[in-house]
């Protein structure tokens, strides 16, 4: 792991926080998850509608349902893949980590703002 300095850890830590998120809650890749969920509408004890999702009942579209649903699991394959194209594809891997790192610095900025200003 001598090729991983400090710095190199942080920025790879903000990409794998920024790909997480785009992948388990942005509204964005949202169609990705949709095969693998199934939706369930209820009322509130107010009458207003709310949807819920959640994972298919069996089979494959379960496991990556069941790991899309999970930040920390979906975070532990992120991980290990930005590791690896870093590791063997450093040439193809900086634009995107560095670009993911200052999406999910933005992001954070946002997220302190908003809840200061509220």
């Amino acid at each position: 792991m001598s090729q991983f300095d400090a710095w190199s850890i942080i920025l790879i830590a903000l990409a794998a926080f920024r790909l997480t998120r785009l992948i388990v809650f942005d509204k964005i890749t949202e169609f990705i998850r949709a095969p693998f969920f199934d939706e369930i509408t209820e009322l509130d004890e107010f009458g207003k509608e709310e949807i819920y999702v959640t994972p298919k009942k069996a089979g494959i579209k379960k496991w990556i349902g069941e790991l899309l649903s999970c930040y920390w699991c979906t975070g532990i394959w992120v991980s290990i893949f930005l590791v690896i194209i870093v590791y063997f594809y450093p040439i193809y891997a900086e634009p995107l980590i560095i670009v993911l790192a200052v999406a999910a610095i933005a992001a954070i900025i946002e997220s302190v703002i908003t809840h200061i200003i509220g």
